[in-house]
């Protein structure tokens, strides 16, 4: 809510079977909304699903639509290059060839090989073109203008919110650590 531009007034009518508050607002020049899980449902695609279905169906004329969370912290810093995820990154998933760019994290298991899935049939919504034209763009100038994030970060940092603010905690504190098979843990990376 705190990147909108502006936060349109009113509300939208609730109906009996409806389970989602909706908020409206504009960003960029857009109109956006925003809807977000009940307080205490679990976290899941179903309860996603759910959520993008009543989406899909009180707003027609959506131009697309985006799902948005929280990284868990997947890091697997084997890989050429490392994957560096950690709680609180944003990811957007895009597939490449016959790899789904989002897979639901129900559909497999960790092995000694990787990841693997149980059904190579079923993947999650394929990204929107103009979300993935868009995508392409800022990768053309964030490795040259990480800049350019400054400004929405500058926008928030210092709002309140009921578990504090949005600032940084700093550098010195984003350390990830590996689970050892001896309980212990060890630094596998320094500050990024």
């Amino acid at each position: 809510m705190y990147l909108l531009d502006e936060r349109h007034r009113g509300r939208f009518p609730v109906n009996r079977g409806d389970n989602y508050v909706f908020h409206a607002g504009a960003m960029g020049g857009h109109n956006i909304i925003i809807a977000t899980l009940p307080a205490g449902q679990e976290y899941s695609t179903g309860s996603a699903a759910a959520l993008a279905s009543q989406v899909k169906k009180f707003f027609l004329n959506l131009w697309f639509r985006l799902l948005v969370g929280v990284a868990a912290g997947l890091p697997d810093l084997s890989r050429v290059p490392a994957r560096d995820i950690r709680l609180g990154d944003v990811l957007i998933g895009l597939h490449v060839g016959e790899s789904a760019g989002l897979v639901p994290y129900d559909l497999g298991k960790e092995t000694e090989d990787g990841f693997q899935p149980l059904q190579l049939s079923r993947s999650l919504a394929i990204t929107e073109p103009i979300v993935r034209a868009a995508i392409g763009s800022i990768k053309l100038e964030a490795p040259n203008n990480t800049e350019i994030f400054l400004p929405y970060y500058e926008k928030i940092r210092d709002c309140k919110h009921a578990t504090g603010t949005f600032a940084d905690p700093g550098q010195d504190n984003d350390i990830l650590y590996l689970a050892c098979d001896n309980r212990q843990e060890e630094v596998a990376e320094h500050p990024r």
